[in-house]
C-alpha cells in the first residue's frame, strides 16, 4: 500500500509542476512590448534585467526543490518493487533539468535578454550565470531523458506500474524529438518549442504524481 505520506508527496510534486508552467506563461504579461513568448526563451524572463526576474527565480527554486523531494519521497517509494531502478530513476529525475536545474534558477541568470537592444547569445552567456545556464541545461535535459527511461524499466518490474511502462518510454522518446525540434527552431520560434519542451516534461511528471497519488496499492492483475 502506498502511505499517506507518499501520497502528499506526490501532490507537492503534481502542485509543482503547475506552478512552474502556469508561473511563465503568466511572466510574458509584465515583459514588456519588446517580449514575445514565441520568439524569445522563458530563460530570458530571468535574465539580469529582466521585469519581475526575482518572480520567476523564487517560483522556479521553490518548483525545483519540490520536485526534488517529489523523486525522493513519493517516486522512489511508490516504484520500490521494481528494484534498485526505482532508485536510480528518482535521482535522475531530482537531478534533472525540473529539480536541480530549476533548484539553482537564481545562479543561471543570462546577462541580458535578447528581446532587449544590443543584447546578443555571446553577450547572454558571458556571465557567470550565463555559464553555469550553459552547464547545466544540457545535462539537466539529458538527466531527464535517462530518468524516464529508468523509471520505465522499473515499471516493468513493479506489480500495478507495468502498463506505464512504455507510456514512460514514450516520454523519453518524445522529450528527445522535441529537443532537437528546439535546437533547429527557427529564430522566431525557439521560445514556441522551448515552451513545448518545458509543458511536456512537467506534464509527465505532472501524470506520475497523479498516478502515486490516486493509487490503491492493489496489485496489477
Amino acid at each position: 500500500m502506498i502511505g499517506d505520506g507518499v501520497r502528499r508527496w506526490a501532490w507537492v510534486g503534481f502542485a509543482a509542476q503547475v506552478a512552474f508552467v502556469v508561473s511563465w506563461l503568466v511572466a510574458p504579461v509584465w515583459q514588456g512590448g519588446r517580449y514575445h513568448a514565441v520568439e524569445h526563451t522563458i530563460s530570458d524572463m530571468l535574465a539580469v534585467g529582466a521585469p519581475g526576474g526575482w518572480v520567476l527565480i523564487a517560483v522556479f527554486t521553490l518548483c525545483g526543490l519540490a520536485t526534488i523531494l517529489f523523486a525522493g519521497l513519493a517516486v522512489r517509494p511508490a516504484l520500490r518493487p521494481g528494484g534498485r531502478t526505482a532508485t536510480v530513476g528518482a535521482a535522475l529525475l531530482a537531478l534533472s533539468i525540473f529539480g536541480v536545474g530549476d533548484l539553482l534558477a537564481a545562479a543561471e541568470r543570462q546577462g541580458c535578454r535578447l528581446a532587449d537592444p544590443g543584447c546578443t547569445g555571446p553577450g547572454q552567456r558571458a556571465n557567470l550565470g550565463g555559464k553555469i545556464d550553459t552547464m547545466i541545461t544540457p545535462t539537466g535535459i539529458l538527466l531527464f531523458v535517462a530518468a524516464a527511461l529508468v523509471l520505465a524499466a522499473a515499471m516493468r518490474r513493479a506489480p500495478g506500474w507495468r502498463r506505464w511502462a512504455w507510456p514512460f518510454v514514450g516520454v523519453g522518446a518524445g522529450f528527445v524529438v522535441l529537443l532537437f525540434a528546439f535546437v533547429d527552431a527557427p529564430a522566431g520560434l525557439t521560445g514556441l518549442f522551448e515552451r513545448l519542451l518545458a509543458a511536456f516534461g512537467a506534464a509527465a511528471i505532472a501524470a506520475l504524481a497523479l498516478g502515486i497519488a490516486r493509487r490503491s496499492g492493489a496489485a496489477e492483475r
